[in-house]
């Protein structure tokens, strides 16, 4: 059985990384469903139901073979015209990025766009989105674990070029953990 996060190759064949990229999705835009990816299987998990009256304002998944400071991958954001169903495989392109601090810790979360999405992919960069389609994002990160008593920082979106480099760090960080063979959930 292939494993998404590590066997599905990060490259596209339009575009370079670390501004294009595959997102394998976890969780399809209007969900309240809060899945993720059980690292030991490779299979998708329910996590919980989002406690608060919010969903998932894009899809929501993560960068194969990267490793976030975290120690999961590393989070995107794919937005799109339409939902994109869980585990579905599409190729985005990063235009920013939005961190929070959660428990202490930096969570980044790329902001990108559906590659092929005849709207979406003509934005090149954060700054092209309607500012309420930010507002909203951070919205739901500060919103969603309110109800769960769990308090989070949301950063203002920063642009492409942090992303890129947040991406190109992550890669390297999973490359040089996996041959170390530290990373949780991998058999060596």
């Amino acid at each position: 059985m292939v494993h998404p996060w590590h066997d599905v190759t990060p490259s596209v064949d339009e575009g370079e990384l670390p501004s294009c990229f595959r997102a394998v999705i976890e969780i399809p835009k209007g969900s309240s469903n809060k899945y993720e990816l059980d690292k030991a299987t490779g299979l998708l998990k329910l996590d919980r139901v989002l406690s608060s009256a919010v969903y998932y304002p894009a899809n929501y998944g993560f960068i194969p073979q990267t490793l976030a400071e975290d120690d999961d991958p590393l989070d995107v954001l794919v937005y799109s015209t339409e939902e994109i169903p869980p585990m579905c495989l599409c190729e985005a392109r990063a235009v920013g990025m939005m961190t929070m601090i959660d428990h202490g810790q930096p969570d980044h979360k790329i902001i990108a766009v559906l590659s092929s999405d005849p709207i979406y992919s003509e934005f090149e960069k954060a700054s092209d989105f309607p500012k309420h389609i930010f507002k909203m994002l951070k919205r739901f990160f500060t919103d969603y674990k309110l109800l769960e008593n769990k308090e989070v920082e949301v950063d203002e979106i920063l642009p492409a070029e942090a992303a890129q480099a947040i991406v190109e760090d992550s890669l390297a960080r999973y490359s040089k953990a996996r041959r170390k063979g530290a990373i949780k959930g991998l058999v060596s």
